[in-house]
C-alpha cells in the first residue's frame, strides 16, 4: 500500500559530511549547508502531499529515483555513474523526511531503493521521485 508518493523538483544534493576545524587550541565540527535548500524542497513537497498529520508507523519501504542534470559537453548513457553517490543523495532525502515528521525515526525504513539517472529529454527537469510504502 502506497502511503505517500510525490515529486521534488530541483537538482538533488547529497548529505554533506561533517567537517572538523581548529582555531588555536579549540576544535569544533560543523555540517556544511550545501544541501539545505534541497532538503527544504523535499520537506515542502512531502508535507504538501501528506494526507495525515500523524507520522507513519511500522516498517517502511522507500523508493527514490533521482534525475540528475545531463552534461551539455558530451553524450552520456541513461545511468548517472559519477558523484554524488546514491547513498549520500538518499541520506539527504531521508533526513529531510524525518525532519518533516513523515515518520517517527528513519530506522523504520527497512527497504531502501535508490537509483540515479540522467534526465532523458530536454523538457524533463532534474529532481527526485519518492514512493513510501507501509509494509
Amino acid at each position: 500500500m502506497t502511503a505517500l508518493e510525490f515529486w521534488v523538483e530541483g537538482t538533488p544534493k547529497p548529505q554533506p559530511r561533517v567537517k572538523a576545524f581548529a582555531r588555536g587550541r579549540h576544535a569544533g565540527v560543523y555540517t556544511p549547508d550545501t544541501a539545505d535548500f534541497w532538503k527544504a524542497e523535499v520537506r515542502r513537497a512531502a508535507l504538501a502531499k501528506c494526507s495525515t498529520p500523524e507520522p507513519l508507523t511500522g516498517p517502511l519501504s522507500v523508493h527514490l529515483t533521482f534525475l540528475m542534470p545531463r552534461p551539455k559537453s558530451r553524450k552520456v548513457d541513461v545511468w548517472h555513474t559519477t558523484k554524488p553517490d546514491a547513498d549520500n543523495l538518499a541520506k539527504a532525502v531521508l533526513d529531510a523526511l524525518g525532519d518533516a515528521c513523515i515518520w517517527g525515526d528513519d530506522a523504520q525504513v527497512v527497504w531502501l531503493v535508490a537509483k540515479k539517472l540522467y534526465v532523458t529529454w530536454e523538457t524533463e527537469a532534474p529532481g527526485c521521485a519518492v514512493i513510501i510504502e507501509q509494509l
